[in-house]
């Protein structure tokens, strides 16, 4: 054999002594399993949501004072729930487990998380699905991790990515739901498991297809602001001097609901003792101020197309972050994301009946954005989400006020576990 020939041969026996590649392009196998928990993560958003949309049906036909029954009876049973089946914890305690244990979000409490929230949120509490959706998700990510045996950043990237697959469902904002997986985890002024920006996107664009194929969600607002119209570069001032009001009530949001946490605490009491009269307080500011009763995702609306004097918008704002620091510290599960997104229209609305002259559109926005990004320290995610949910097409003024509410926040976050790890304390609440 010539030598020409030789040399041929052992080219094709080393060829086929290495592993064939057909995919010469980025994509590969984990993008399948990204995708697979996105379409998982969307399912069981869309299953959760029809069922919580006819719990809540069911129970809004109670009204008047029967309100304050209903709620107190919802909080028992749903403390009954946790005190039997088992307490699925807080946002801290997911917060913890993706920086500390491993990325590893335990699913064994999701029963509890499902059935407490159902109540807590389908009878009138100030909390949002926000919270077990993510936590629900996020467990399916590490569940499926484990699955196919995946450790370390890998696994930590897929339980990222089941939360935000969850949020990204309920909010309908893929970019913003996978960067608020990220921020909700951050310390310090960093993002700091940027590895995992693109599972989660991946995951949140099929989690957010099959939500909106359940439940026939469209494109577009959610809430429905007047036009803005850009005046000049004095609305960036106006933005962030807004955003500094709305600040101060993330601030008398955050020691409103440590006073309420040290009553709740104050003596050892059972967790369905302690919903009980969670409920029954939230059913007594219901009866009275019956727009601060649920989350907020359609009393937004109300709130933008009502004719409400300034006496009463002032008792509605003071009641709802009234009702929300109960909630929140009584035992009641739930996210309290978009609550304060509805403190924030609240604020704005207010703003605008003492100054007429000032932009209705602008001062709503920024109040939402800036109480957010006080309270959660999550500017970028909070920026996309308001563009997204309320059609606020100028992205920069929402940025500024998004930015000065988190450089106004305290320096110890209302998630405690936020904190470095070497400063870490007790999560005070969420």
């Amino acid at each position: 054999m010539k030598l020409k020939r030789r040399r041929k041969l052992v080219t094709y026996l080393n060829i086929l002594d290495q592993p064939v590649r057909f995919n010469p392009f980025v994509f590969s196998r984990t993008f399948l399993l990204w995708a697979l928990l996105g379409l998982i993560g969307g399912i069981i958003a869309g299953v959760y949501w029809i069922v919580l949309e006819f719990l809540t049906h069911q129970l809004a036909f109670f009204g008047g004072w029967h309100v304050i029954p209903v709620m107190a009876i919802s909080g028992l049973l749903a403390g009954l729930i946790i005190h039997f089946i088992g307490d699925p914890g807080e946002i801290h305690l997911i917060v913890n487990n993706i920086r500390f244990n491993k990325g590893k979000l335990d699913p064994k409490n999701n029963p509890s998380m499902v059935l407490s929230s159902l109540l807590c949120v389908a009878s009138g509490g100030s909390l949002g699905p926000e919270a077990p959706l993510v936590q629900v998700t996020g467990s399916t990510g590490t569940w499926i991790g484990k699955l196919f045996r995946l450790k370390g950043e890998e696994l930590r990237s897929l339980s990222i990515a089941g939360m935000a697959s969850g949020f990204t469902a309920l909010f309908g904002a893929p970019l913003g739901g996978s960067l608020f997986s990220l921020e909700i985890l951050h310390h310090k002024h960093a993002v700091e498991y940027y590895k995992a920006i693109i599972p989660a996107f991946v995951a949140s664009c099929f989690s957010y297809l099959v939500f909106a194929l359940i439940i026939h969600l469209g494109l577009g607002p959610i809430w429905d602001l007047s036009a803005y119209e850009y005046s000049g570069i004095f609305d960036f001032g106006y933005a962030v001097i807004f955003a500094i009001i709305g600040a101060a009530f993330g601030w008398a949001f955050i020691f409103c609901t440590k006073f309420f946490k040290s009553l709740f605490e104050n003596r050892p009491i059972p967790i369905y003792i302690k919903t009980l009269i969670g409920g029954i307080l939230l059913g007594v500011i219901a009866f009275y101020f019956p727009l601060t009763r649920y989350f907020g995702h359609h009393e937004i609306n109300e709130l933008l197309s009502g004719d409400f004097s300034l006496t009463l918008l002032f008792a509605i704002l003071v009641f709802k972050i009234i009702a929300i620091s109960i909630t929140v510290t009584s035992g009641w599960r739930g996210g309290f994301i978009i609550p304060l997104f509805f403190v924030g229209a609240t604020l704005g609305i207010i703003i605008h009946q003492i100054f007429p002259a000032v932009n209705l559109t602008l001062a709503i926005v920024s109040c939402m954005a800036a109480i957010n990004a006080c309270v959660t320290r999550t500017p970028m995610s909070t920026t996309i989400l308001l563009a997204t949910l309320t059609g606020f097409g100028h992205f920069i003024p929402i940025l500024f006020a998004s930015l000065t509410g988190y450089f106004l926040a305290p320096r110890i976050p209302f998630i405690g576990s936020q904190m470095e790890k070497e400063e870490s304390v007790p999560a005070s609440t969420t």
